[in-house]
């Protein structure tokens, strides 16, 4: 199976990351925190053409569950969800919640993840 999940879309890049957010929050995910790696690493005077804006994504049910089921999955949380441009072209993806789970062995934290995976996939779809 592949470990990323990832679609182009025909938005402009800012077009994109505001899709995504409004989408990653209507299906019960906030944005905890956000990045852009172009705009970061020219502050530390390194060149990087191209956006690379993550977003940490929350679904409060969720991290419980999963944190209740096993504290060191919490090395996972909270969700990743990207926004990039290559090529002249934007791309919006994520790390399949389900892949990475699976590493721990538990069927629970399997059906969570499998869960939050559905979501947010139906998200990134709903925002390309």
């Amino acid at each position: 199976m592949e470990l990323i999940y990832q679609v182009k879309t025909e938005k402009s890049f800012d077009d994109a990351v505001m899709s995504l957010k409004e989408a990653c929050a209507s299906v019960g995910f906030g944005t905890l925190w956000q990045l852009n790696f172009k705009e970061k690493l020219h502050e530390k005077g390194l060149t990087f053409d191209d956006n690379f804006m993550i977003l940490e994504v929350c679904n409060p049910v969720k991290a419980q569950k999963v944190l209740l089921e096993n504290r060191e999955a919490g090395f996972f949380l909270p969700c990743k969800v990207a926004v990039y441009e290559k090529g002249g072209e934007v791309f919006m993806g994520m790390p399949k919640p389900t892949e990475l789970m699976a590493m721990l062995g538990s069927e629970a934290l399997k059906m969570v993840a499998a869960e939050v995976e559905e979501a947010l996939v139906a998200a990134i779809e709903k925002a390309v």
